[in-house]
C-alpha cells in the first residue's frame, strides 16, 4: 500500500534545508514549515506532524517530544545529535535518523583547509595586505611535505584526511584504539600510541566523536607532549581539545598555531584563542557546503520516506542492529508477521521467547529479525504505537526475556525463521516461516510442532481439534454460509485419529460469532485469528 493510499503523513521543516530534500520527499506528504528555534512556534507545530526535519538549531527534547503526539521519526540532516534527546525519544518510541555520511568530504576538506592555512598564515597576511602591508618575511610558513601528521580517530573523515595529506607526501601516523593496525596499514597509516602520536608530530588533526572519554582528551597533560612548532586542527567537536590548556600552550609557545571550527560552547563570537594571530578559526562550517547540505537532505528524506512506510532505517541511531544486508531485508517484514501469529496464538505475551534464524542467511547480521519480531509480537497488544524502537522496551517493561538463535543448517529449507515462546503457564507455542521463489513468497511451514504449507495473508485462521471425517466439510460450510471464502487450507496431524490442526488463510475477515459457530461445531481446543492487513 503507498503512502497515497491514506491520508498524507504531516512532515514538518523546521529549518532551511536544501530544496533537494522536499523534492526527496515526494508528493506523499503534507509539507509543513516552522522555524524550530522559535520555541513558541515550534511547540504547537509539533503537535501533530509524523516527522520533523531538523539541522542543529531546533532542540527536539523532552518537552518536544511530549507535545508531539504522532511523531514517529525526527531526522537531523547533518550528523551531530546534540539538540536531540534521543534517549526520551527511544522511549517515546519515535525513530531518530541523521545524515552520517553527508558531510565527510566536506568536514575532510575543511580540515585539511585550516591546516594549509596555519600552516601558511593565510588569514593573517591576507588581513595584513588588506591594510596596506607587505610583509613578506612576518607571515613565513612551513611545508607540509615529508612533515609528520598526527590523525586523532581514523574513522570516515579521518581517513579523508588521511588520504589527502598523504598526497602532499606527508608521513600520516594515526592514533584510534578501535582500528586494527592491519587495516591502518592498508591505506599507508601507521598506528600509534597517543603519547607517541603527540611526541612525533609535526601537525594534529582530530576526528573524534564527543563522548565523555574524548572531551578534554587533548589538554594540558598532552599539550607539554607535544613538539613546539605543532599546529593543532580541531573540525570535529568542540571540547575535545581543552581550549584553556591550548591558549596556555600558545601564551607559552608550546604550540605554533591552531585551526579551529569548533568550540566547547557554540555559538562562540567571543573567546581568548581569538586575540592569536597564529589560530585560524571558522564558526562551524564543516558541513556548510552547497553538495554536504543536498546529500544531507536527501539522506533524511529517504530515511523518512522508509520510516513512514513502517520499514526499518538503516541510519536510525537509536534501533539495535547494524547495516542491514539485502539478503536478510525480505525476511524483516516476514518475521514480524510470525510475531503477530505468535501472539494470536498464544492470546497473550509469552514469558519467553526465542527467534531462531537458520539457514543462509545466519553468515550475515540477523539482529533485525529479533526486532522485527518484538514489533509483531506486540503490534496488537499495546494501545501505543510499536514501532522498531521501543519494542525492546516494551519487552522489558513485560518481562519478556528474548534470545536470538542462529544456526547455518537448516535441512529443509533455505533460510526458516521461527520463534518459539513459553507461556506463564508453561505451554509453549511457535510458529516457523520461510520464503520461496524467486519473489521471495511468504509461507507459513509449521505451528506449535506441526507442519504446514500456506502462503501468508491477510486474513488467517487456526484451529486444533480431535482428528475425525467431517471436520473440514463444516468448516467450509459455515464460512460460505458467512461469505467467507477461503484462499488456501493446510490441514495437519500428528496421526490418523490424533490432533489435528487446520491453517487457513480467507479473503476477509472471520467474525468473532463465526468463530465460535465453527468451534462448536467441530469442538475445537483451540480457534485464533489473525488479521495482518490492520
Amino acid at each position: 500500500m503507498s503512502l497515497t493510499d491514506v491520508t498524507r503523513p504531516v512532515v514538518l521543516i523546521a529549518e532551511e534545508l536544501s530544496p533537494a530534500t522536499v523534492e526527496a520527499l515526494g508528493p506523499d506528504f503534507e509539507i509543513r514549515h516552522a522555524n524550530g528555534a522559535d520555541r513558541a512556534e515550534l511547540i504547537p507545530a509539533i503537535a501533530d506532524v509524523d516527522a520533523i526535519l531538523i539541522r542543529s538549531a531546533t532542540k527536539v527534547d523532552a518537552e518536544a517530544l511530549a507535545a508531539a503526539k504522532k511523531l514517529k521519526v525526527v531526522a537531523r540532516a547533518g550528523v551531530g545529535l546534540d539538540n536531540v534527546d534521543v534517549k526520551a525519544a527511544t522511549q517515546a518510541g519515535v525513530m531518530v535518523v541523521n545524515a552520517p555520511t553527508s558531510n565527510i568530504t566536506s568536514a575532510a576538506e575543511l580540515a585539511v583547509a585550516l591546516l594549509l592555512a596555519s600552516a601558511r598564515r593565510v588569514p593573517a597576511a591576507n588581513e595584513s595586505l588588506k591594510k596596506g602591508e607587505w610583509k613578506r618575511s612576518k607571515y613565513s610558513g612551513v611545508e607540509l611535505f615529508e612533515k609528520t601528521v598526527g590523525i586523532v580517530g581514523l574513522g570516515k573523515i579521518g581517513v579523508l584526511v588521511a588520504q589527502r595529506l598523504a598526497a602532499f607526501g606527508m608521513n600520516v601516523i594515526a592514533y584510534d584504539p578501535y582500528v586494527q593496525a592491519g587495516r591502518a596499514a592498508q591505506m599507508g597509516v601507521r598506528l600509534a600510541s597517543l603519547d607517541e602520536l603527540l611526541a612525533a608530530s609535526d601537525f594534529i588533526s582530530v576526528h573524534l566523536p564527543k563522548t565523555p572519554e574524548t572531551i578534554g582528551l587533548i589538554g594540558d597533560e598532552q599539550l607539554h607532549k607535544v613538539k613546539p612548532e605543532v599546529i593543532i586542527v580541531n573540525a570535529a567537536r568542540g571540547g575535545i581539545v581543552d581550549e584553556q590548556a591550548l591558549y596556555s600552550a600558545l601564551k607559552e609557545g608550546r604550540v605554533a598555531g591552531a585551526g579551529l571550527d569548533v568550540f566547547a560552547s557554540e555559538p562562540c563570537t567571543d573567546s581568548p584563542l581569538f586575540e592569536f594571530e597564529n589560530v585560524v578559526v571558522t564558526p562551524h562550517l564543516g558541513a556548510s557546503t552547497e553538495e554536504a547540505q543536498e546529500k544531507a537532505g536527501i539522506a533524511v528524506a529517504k530515511s523518512v520516506r522508509l520510516a513512514l512506510s513502517g520499514e526499518l532505517v538503516p541510519d536510525a541511531v537509536n534501533v539495535q542492529g547494524g547495516v542491514i544486508a539485502e539478503d536478510v531485508r525480505p525476511g524483516i517484514a516476514l518475521t514480524e508477521k510470525l510475531g503477530r501469529i505468535f501472539t494470536a496464538l498464544a492470546g497473550g505475551v509469552a514469558q519467553q521467547l526465542d527467534v531462531e534464524v537458520r539457514g543462509e542467511i545466519t553468515q550475515y547480521d540477523v539482529k533485525v529479525l529479533e526486532l522485527a519480531a518484538l514489533k509483531g509480537v506486540f503490534a496488537d497488544v499495546v494501545e501505543d504505537n510499536v514501532s522498531y524502537v521501543n519494542a525492546p522496551l516494551l519487552a522489558a517493561e513485560r518481562g519478556l526475556e528474548v534470545r536470538l538463535v542462529t544456526d547455518h543448517d537448516s535441512p529443509e529449507h533455505r533460510n526458516l525463521i521461527t520463534l518459539r515462546g513459553t507461556l506463564a503457564d508453561g505451554v509453549q507455542v511457535s510458529v516457523s516461516g520461510t520464503l520461496v521463489g524467486v519473489r521471495q513468497s511468504e509461507r507459513l511451514v509449521e505451528i506449535d510442532g506441526f507442519d504446514v504449507e500456506i502462503e501468508l495473508a491477510a486474513h488467517l485462521a487456526f484451529l486444533t481439534y480431535e482428528d475425525r471425517p467431517g471436520a473440514v466439510g463444516q468448516i467450509g460450510r459455515i464460512l460460505g454460509d458467512a461469505d467467507v471464502n477461503i484462499a488456501g487450507m493446510q490441514v495437519s496431524r500428528d496421526r490418523k485419529g490424533g490432533k489435528a490442526l487446520v491453517a487457513l488463510s480467507v479473503d476477509s475477515k472471520i467474525e468473532p460469532a463465526v468463530l465460535d459457530d465453527i468451534t462448536g461445531a467441530v469442538q475445537a481446543a483451540t480457534a485464533r485469528t489473525v488479521d495482518l492487513e490492520a
